[in-house]
């Protein structure tokens, strides 16, 4: 099978509770049933040791925005597509409003340099309510408040070409991912389905939970049986 010659990254970004995980894991699948190796950099705000949530300091911020770009280094060359859930644009929309809407830390420079690094940004909007899950806020008013900065300020990042915009509601099982990754390929100049692989594998399925190790890892992705090209490497 022929890699591409160059490694993609791809970002799912906004603001919480609006199944970015949901949509990164469903699109990872994807990728994989074309043939293409993954790698998948999970949210790192989870593993903040400075505190989360509205109250979050800048600080506490700012150790996520670098911790994103940290682990978005380390696993971008070990597979032909990187995904991500989060990046550095809608970490820098918390960063700025727990700083006040100030940048404190001069770090807009590195997010405007580094949002040049994502081959596609695809942002979930929020037209889904808020649900609890022990961890996240579950105030309207903090996500309205990064959904706000998120608008003013990822036009500053991304180009058009590179910004997919899909409402949070149509994150379900059945939603068809692939022309996303076929745009991907295509912004990079590669194809997406590897060679020998069938066509028939884009057909939509219930995605499984995929399984990362450690700060990310390559996404270890198990077909259905019965689906076409369940054979095919």
């Amino acid at each position: 099978m022929a890699a591409w010659l160059r490694h993609a990254k791809i970002a799912f970004v906004g603001s919480h509770g609006i199944r970015k995980t949901t949509a990164a894991h469903a699109f990872s699948h994807v990728v994989q049933r074309a043939g293409r190796s993954v790698e998948y950099g999970r949210e790192v705000v989870r593993d903040n040791p400075l505190g989360i949530n509205e109250l979050a300091t800048g600080e506490a911020q700012l150790w996520v925005l670098m911790t994103q770009i940290r682990q978005e280094l380390e696993l971008a060359p070990k597979a032909e597509v990187l995904v991500t859930d989060r990046g550095a644009m809608d970490n820098y929309a918390y960063y700025l409003r727990a700083c006040g809407m100030v940048d404190r830390y001069s770090v807009t420079p590195l997010v405007a340099a580094w949002s040049k690094t994502y081959d596609l940004v695809v942002r979930l909007t929020p037209d889904i309510a808020l649900r609890a899950d022990g961890i996240r806020s579950t105030n309207d008013a903090f996500r309205d408040d990064i959904e706000r900065l998120l608008d003013e300020h990822l036009p500053r990042f991304l180009p058009a070409e590179r910004l997919v915009t899909v409402p949070a509601s149509e994150v379900t099982d059945r939603f068809d991912w692939w022309p996303i990754a076929e745009r991907l390929a295509e912004l990079i100049g590669e194809r997406l389905l590897a060679d020998g692989v069938s066509p028939h594998r884009r057909r939509p399925v219930r995605p499984p939970v995929p399984h990362a190790a450690g700060d990310g890892g390559q996404l270890e992705l198990e077909l259905r049986e019965g689906d076409p090209g369940d054979a095919a490497s």
